[in-house]
């Protein structure tokens, strides 16, 4: 009778010990986990229990949160939601967040360690604790312009402030509205994010940072660059001037878009980038071969991502290709793919004499009483190229402007300088239209943008003189005009 009361006991003891280390477990190593897991509702309740703090574009909130009278007590609210969507993103009671909204969580939630000091007033003081602020870089005026430019259409719009690297717009189209997604309701945040989810447009795409398109002719900036760098050109170097470049290793030709010899078929290099010369351009590729061009590329940010603080997908050049893809490359086409973003970041290099600039969103970070927590602070990404290279490049793109192709982004009494580019995608689908910026192209550049617009918008004809340039030009005339 005593070896199974023995057995008993030590069975129970063994399960007692068990008990206890999973006890242990739960409270001290998976403590934090499941305190900030995101379906516990007892963090769900803490979180809006408090008042989240406001993002803030040029000093007015366009996302803050709102007292209600139910359980959770304070609801978000995004003030030109659609217009600020791809900066803020989204705070959810379902699926989290994203954007600004995500980057900057703690600091809006006021759980940062920098509001420590700040929190230990607030439970002395007995004062609800509220988060801190974020001021974005955003110039309403250019995002406006952004986004009014693209009318819907699928596409995006970037820009930059070359001196600094500070994003001054951030447009992607079609947009949402994060509101639909803020409610107290789980069943209709769930039905607006499935809708919106289903939508082939992929309204909740952030195409500016995150989507990846052929840069097509707009690549010419950077083949021209590589050309320049090289020793072996001059803006006024003679260069082929063929209708089309029979390309080694192929039957195939590589031909001009009109399938005209270029500027009479005698172009300098300045007149190739004028008139966008792919048979010129494709020869140029393949005499500095490709590894001068993927080097001249990731000068310039290809192949790396960047945070601001969203993280950014890497733009792409490829790793080992043949002639003839080389040539293709050389006109940002075959296999090479870029952000928009990225090609901001292009114009914005060679707008800032060759220094590229780590771009950013986030100008300021302040506590609920308004003091200063953080400011933003310029970095530099490195050398794309040298200043005189990056002159002559200015002086090229801006003859593209006054007398090429990109006619269509003149400003009166500006100096402007810009790349078109129809990006080809195969497979029967049309082309996207590109064009890439800076003003003033003849003293101290104040804004650098992008503009891609996919599929040129389903238009007839498609050309990014037609489609994107009048785009750029009225983001780069909101901010020339602050």
């Amino acid at each position: 009778m005593n070896t199974p009361l023995r057995r008993l006991s030590v069975a129970v003891m063994l399960l007692f010990g068990l008990l206890l280390v999973n006890v242990n477990y739960l409270q001290v190593v998976r403590a934090d986990d499941l305190h900030n897991d995101s379906n516990n509702p007892r963090l769900i309740a803490e979180e809006y229990s408090r008042e989240r703090g406001p993002i803030l574009v040029a000093g007015k909130p366009v996302a803050s949160s709102k007292a209600t009278d139910d359980r959770l007590e304070y609801l978000r609210q995004y003030s030109d939601g659609e217009l600020y969507a791809p900066a803020t993103g989204f705070y959810s009671l379902v699926y989290g967040s994203s954007g600004i909204e995500r980057e900057a969580s703690s600091i809006l939630s006021g759980t940062d360690d920098a509001l420590f000091v700040r929190r230990v007033i607030d439970l002395l003081t007995g004062t609800s604790p509220k988060g801190g602020s974020v001021a974005l870089t955003l110039d309403p005026q250019a995002q406006k312009a952004a986004f009014d430019g693209l009318a819907g259409r699928r596409g995006a719009v970037v820009a930059i402030d070359p001196t600094t690297g500070a994003l001054l717009a951030l447009a992607t189209s079609p947009s949402y509205d994060p509101n639909l997604l803020a409610s107290h309701s789980p069943a209709e945040v769930r039905r607006n994010y499935e809708r919106l989810d289903r939508k082939k447009s992929r309204p909740m795409l952030d195409r500016a940072l995150r989507q990846t398109y052929p840069p097509g002719s707009t690549f010419k900036i950077v083949t021209s660059a590589a050309a320049l760098e090289s020793g072996r050109y001059n803006p006024d170097s003679p260069v082929y001037g063929g209708a089309e470049l029979d390309l080694p290793q192929t039957d195939v030709a590589l031909p001009n878009f009109d399938g005209r010899p270029c500027s009479g078929g005698n172009p300098t290099l300045t007149d190739a980038l004028m008139f966008s010369c792919n048979a010129a351009f494709g020869k140029i590729g393949l005499e500095l071969g490709d590894d001068a061009l993927r080097a001249q590329a990731e000068k310039f940010g290809f192949n790396q991502a960047f945070e601001v603080p969203m993280r950014s997908v890497a733009s792409y050049f490829p790793e080992d290709p043949n002639p003839p893809q080389t040539a293709q490359s050389a006109i940002g086409q075959f296999d090479v793919r870029a952000t928009p973003l990225q090609m901001a970041m292009v114009a914005a290099a060679v707008a800032n004499r060759g220094v590229l600039m780590a771009p950013y969103l986030v100008q300021e970070v302040q506590a609920p009483d308004l003091s200063v927590i953080d400011s933003a602070r310029p970095r530099e990404v490195g050398t794309a190229v040298s200043p005189q290279t990056a002159a002559e490049l200015a002086q090229m793109m801006t003859a593209v402007v006054d007398a090429g192709t990109g006619s269509n982004a003149q400003i009166p009494g500006v100096k402007v300088a810009g790349k078109t580019g129809t990006a080809q995608q195969g497979g029967g689908r049309k082309p996207h239209a590109w064009f890439v910026s800076f003003a003033p192209s003849d003293t101290e550049a104040q804004v650098a943008v992008a503009v891609v617009i996919e599929e040129g918008g389903g238009a007839a004809e498609i050309s990014g003189n037609q489609l994107a340039a009048p785009i750029a030009r009225a983001v780069m005339e909101a901010v020339l005009q602050r």
